[in-house]
């Protein structure tokens, strides 16, 4: 073989070599772009939207429309993760870039948006889909690209009971602990009550209604009025005057923040009816009962599982004073004391408290990490409510305490009710 042949020949093995590594690693990036390269255990998972020193996530919120007041939560996510970024170096050493997109709360608005966000964007999870309606319109393709949807801002019970969709999970109470959790204080502290309920003609209202009617079955409290809305309905006054004429003992108040609004007003309004008034907590902030007057809400009950801002309580409290801080410094037009900023704080530590314990950087890490939580505890929740979740259990939270409204802001009293031990497990 003359030096010429041999030469050529070498090169080839070079140039051979030299594109193995390249499909190699490209085989090891996953789907899509954006990835870094994985070995050991997670070779060959997804790593699309992350790298050694980045991490890039999409929520959805309805920044317009008629629960635009949720549009408060991503202020409080980012103001977390910008905290992370500037003073402890991101996640594992990622930076976060948390990128936000508005659904107005429309469902087919929401599955364009996760398109964008996963194929455009090219995002490593959905962090945040806010809204049952959304989420259920997105989560089939979530799940289909295998991208995880993760700690979902509502609260059906769906998203820890369907085993076809391992890629979406909750965060808060699911809506069927909560409804056990009213159930519960009214047989004890008002048995023989009727109640009359308003609630939202979707799934959310229709899985908090569904929780609540399993849960007094047998019991000595009885439902003798229904009244729904739909979330284009300019308001509910109609609705209240119907239930109003039931002259029930109690009122369950299952709205979104507009109408839960317009129904604390318009319970006020008529002097003829004086029940006691249930609002479900996601429509128990601050941000909804200003607007009607704190004087007309006093006495008003609800359930809560993290750490309210306005709440004395909390003042010398090491995550409030560290939330209140870097609020400040990181959203500063965000006002500390309302509940849905403090959600946002809470929900994106628990995502880095999930993220931290992943075996693998990747999706599938992720996905794993999520649903494998023992007693994680995040400081912006209620002292002895953590985060548990296992290979049957897709309910990150199901603790819950009962408050009232006194004064200018929530008291809780009694215990917190974890509903697992209480009722059983959901499935």
């Amino acid at each position: 073989m003359n030096k010429v042949h041999t030469r050529t020949v070498r090169g080839l093995a070079v140039a051979a070599a030299g594109l193995l590594a390249v499909t190699t690693a490209c085989s090891q990036r996953g789907e899509g772009q954006g990835g870094t390269a994985e070995s050991g255990p997670c070779q060959g998972q997804q790593t699309t939207g992350i790298t050694d020193t980045s991490m890039k996530l999409g929520g959805i919120y309805p920044l317009s429309g008629p629960a635009s007041a949720y549009g408060e939560i991503p202020k409080g996510v980012k103001a977390y993760f910008d905290y992370l970024n500037a003073e402890k170096g991101g996640l594992k050493g990622r930076k976060v870039e948390f990128i936000v997109r508005d659904d107005s709360y429309s469902p087919p608005k929401a599955v364009e948006e996760a398109r964008r966000l996963v194929e455009q964007e090219q995002v490593f999870a959905l962090f945040q889909t806010l809204g049952t309606p959304s989420t259920t319109a997105t989560w089939d393709y979530t799940n289909q690209q295998k991208v995880p949807q993760v700690f979902v801002a509502t609260g059906a019970s769906k998203w820890g009971a369907d085993k076809n969709h391992p890629w979406t999970i909750g965060w808060q109470p699911n809506y069927v602990s909560e409804a056990r959790v009213y159930a519960k204080y009214l047989q004890e502290e008002k048995p023989g009550s009727t109640v009359a309920v308003l609630y939202q003609n979707d799934d959310f209202g229709k899985d908090l209604l569904d929780g609540f009617e399993k849960a007094i079955e047998g019991k000595d409290v009885k439902i003798i009025a229904r009244q729904s809305y739909e979330v284009t309905d300019p308001s509910v006054q109609a609705q209240m005057r119907n239930l109003a004429n039931s002259k029930a003992d109690v009122f369950l108040n299952i709205t979104t923040p507009k109408f839960g609004s317009q129904a604390l007003a318009a319970d006020d309004a008529i002097t003829s009816w004086n029940p006691l008034h249930i609002v479900n907590n996601v429509a128990a902030a601050m941000s909804v009962l200003r607007p009607v007057g704190l004087k007309k809400v006093q006495g008003k009950l609800s359930s809560t599982y993290y750490k309210d801002p306005v709440d004395p309580q909390w003042a010398d409290d090491p995550e409030m004073k560290l939330y209140k801080e870097k609020l400040a410094k990181y959203a500063p037009q965000a006002d500390p004391e309302d509940q849905y900023h403090a959600f946002g704080w809470a929900v994106a530590d628990s995502f880095a408290k999930a993220f931290a314990q992943a075996k693998c950087p990747t999706r599938e890490g992720l996905r794993d990490a999520v649903r494998s939580m023992n007693n994680v505890k995040i400081n912006m929740l209620l002292p002895g409510v953590t985060m548990q979740t296992g290979p049957d259990d897709g309910f990150p939270i199901e603790s819950m305490q009962m408050m009232e409204f006194e004064g200018e802001r929530w008291k809780r009293f009694g215990d917190v009710i974890d509903t697992r031990k209480e009722f059983g497990p959901l499935t």
